[in-house]
């Protein structure tokens, strides 16, 4: 994925970007349950890492793990935990575009994009890419594992609220607004505990992803099946909920 617009404001949210993003027991026990579907040591590539949390939970038992990311001030803090913790994790300042000239091809059992990082590629050419390009970076019986806002619940009006995000020190508040040509746009600011207002993305134009387009989209790169839930808890999706996650298989 690549931000056009806030790559300024993103040092913004790196101090409170684990407390809005947290790694929840409920995802620690699905990704547990990924890792005994493939032989020791599980490779896992995590497009979109952030501040690497999720990654070092993930290498903990041996697991082989990288993770990309395209800000240089996340994958700064990344770098820093990994210095702290002594676990066989890699992070790369690297985007999308440009994975499958630097990975290896075949080499991953689980791909995964969350916390709605995909959306931020908003060219349906590129999307296309992605979905190929991860396919050419998993082993067979690989899985692509998106985690995304569920555009179904957007309405008609211009500006759509999104659910609020929030830890005990900071409350992130997001809105999507849609501009006449029916291209979409997120802005995000984050509310401090002193109620010091920071600007995290101004106008960054977004792909509203939908289920059915997940599911040409993969169909269309050659993925064998593609299943959709409402949370990490594997819930049944029924179009409801705020979030979507969607399993990819190859």
């Amino acid at each position: 994925m690549i931000y056009n617009n806030s790559m300024e404001y993103l040092q913004n949210v790196v101090e409170y970007y684990d407390e809005l993003y947290p790694v929840t027991d409920t995802q620690k026990k699905f990704y547990d349950g990924i890792k005994k579907s493939y032989a020791v040591p599980v490779k896992f590539l995590q497009i979109g890492c952030g501040t690497g949390a999720l990654e070092h939970i993930l290498a903990q038992d041996g697991s082989d793990v990288t993770g990309l990311e395209v800000s240089k001030e996340l994958i700064a803090a990344a770098n820093l935990r990994k210095r702290t913790q002594l676990t066989a994790v890699r992070f790369f300042q690297l985007s999308t575009l440009d994975m499958t000239r630097f990975l290896g091809k075949g080499f991953y059992n689980v791909i995964s994009c969350l916390n709605n990082r995909i959306v931020f590629i908003h060219d349906k050419t590129l999307l296309k890419k992605f979905f190929f390009d991860s396919k050419m970076l998993l082993s067979n019986g690989g899985i692509l594992i998106l985690g995304l806002f569920n555009f179904h619940r957007t309405d008609q009006s211009s500006v759509t609220q999104l659910p609020e995000q929030s830890s005990i020190r900071v409350k992130m508040i997001s809105s999507l607004k849609k501009s006449s040509s029916g291209l979409m746009y997120l802005n995000q600011n984050i509310e401090t505990g002193n109620g010091k207002i920071l600007k995290i993305m101004a106008n960054e134009e977004v792909y509203p992803l939908t289920i059915e387009e997940i599911a040409s989209f993969a169909k269309g790169a050659g993925f064998a099946e593609s299943c959709f839930y409402s949370s990490f808890s594997m819930e049944e999706y029924t179009g409801k909920s705020d979030t979507l996650i969607c399993i990819i298989k190859k």
